[in-house]
């Protein structure tokens, strides 16, 4: 998690340098994350108001197509391209969330590496002092930093005097982990303290925000296929997050606590700003006056297409796999790769009418490309 932490650690450096306070550099830090994300945050929430205003033409498709699902997906990509709106866009935020967690991990556990900016040589020799007096470091050896921290402060630093720089003690005397009377980089364990509030707390709050979150997705979308399975996850990583504080120091629990509140107001004010009313209402004045383009596909509905046309027996697009080779009788009537596809497509589509009872739709160039 080194990689991770390092450029993460100099942005919680320069907030601490200025604040000189652990904890409210760290609320600092989970603002100054959230507002580098918000942009991305801002484009999710378009992409879902977008979605909301054209989900009436979606119903129509499952409706039109709801037994023939291959018919039904390849309509979509095609309704997902007019409207310009990209199915994945929305994973983008969750999966850039990931390495800031794992890094303010590496953060929170090595203080004074990120925080006190000492060199490893250093470090290393106060954990080799703090190893021979014995009664310092704990189990955790991802906590070493901590450990002497705490003994620093804890009436130890005695025993790194003469062997360590005065001007080295005193810099990690210096960061103060503790909030409210908890010390953040402690592990919490089950029992009757403040620092077990931290996980319960993580869970809450995270609770809240989906319940909030899902309600406000309700609001716009409607009750949708799947939504038994969203509201399991809605209880399932509130759960999965208490478990998870209990596994780190409390200081990455209280990120999430503070992350959480951010996230439930910026929910608030996004939706607020761009709701899907505000975002249908400009579509249609787009719409109306041809300023909504065409987009070209992204890789994810490339790829779905790709796979589409293989199953159809449609030429691929230019991404896709090199098209099959004619049959004997193809090749004996000379047709071209292109006539050939369209034959292909065409008896895919009659077969497909027959199954379905559906009507034949003649095949074009421009479902050829």
């Amino acid at each position: 998690m080194g990689f991770l932490g390092t450029p993460l650690g100099w942005i919680m450096w320069a907030i601490y340098s200025v604040v000189g306070n652990f904890t409210v550099a760290l609320i600092l830090f989970t603002i100054v994350t959230k507002a580098l994300l918000f942009p991305l945050s801002i484009k999710q929430q378009k992409n879902t108001a977008r979605m909301a205003a054209f989900r009436p033409q979606q119903e129509a498709l499952q409706k039109k197509y709801g037994n023939n699902k291959q018919k039904y997906q390849e309509e979509l990509m095609k309704l997902y391209e007019q409207e310009g709106y990209n199915p994945m866009s929305g994973c983008l935020p969750l999966l850039i969330q990931f390495p800031i967690l794992f890094g303010l991990i590496d953060v929170i556990y090595k203080p004074l590496t990120h925080i006190a900016h000492l060199s490893a040589d250093t470090i290393e020799k106060m954990r080799e002092i703090a190893e021979k007096a014995g009664g310092i470091l704990g189990a955790n050896t991802y906590a070493q930093e901590i450990d002497i921290i705490n003994a620093l402060n804890s009436g130890k630093a005695s025993l790194f005097t003469g062997q360590i720089g005065a001007d080295v003690i005193e810099k990690a005397q210096h960061i103060d982990l503790n909030f409210l009377g908890i010390n953040l980089g402690e592990r919490p364990v089950w029992a009757f303290n403040l620092l077990v509030l931290i996980p319960i707390l993580s869970g809450i709050t995270s609770l809240l925000v989906s319940i909030y979150s899902m309600k406000v997705n309700q609001a716009a979308q409607g009750e949708q296929a799947g939504g038994g399975a969203m509201k399991g996850m809605m209880y399932i990583m509130p759960l999965f997050s208490v478990f998870f504080a209990f596994q780190v120091p409390a200081g990455v629990g209280f990120y999430w606590i503070v992350s959480n509140l951010l996230s439930g107001l910026q929910t608030f004010l996004l939706n607020k700003i761009w709701s899907p009313a505000k975002v249908a209402a400009k579509m249609e004045a787009d719409r109306a006056a041809g300023k909504i383009k065409k987009k070209k596909p992204s890789k994810f509905q490339e790829a779905m297409k790709a796979a589409q046309a293989q199953q159809a027996g449609q030429a691929p697009s230019k991404n896709a796999p090199v098209p099959t080779k004619p049959t004997e009788e193809e090749a004996a009537a000379g047709l071209s790769q292109k006539e050939i596809n369209r034959r292909r497509l065409a008896a895919a589509r009659k077969r497909d009418a027959e199954k379905y009872g559906e009507e034949y739709v003649e095949v074009t160039d421009e479902d050829l490309k």
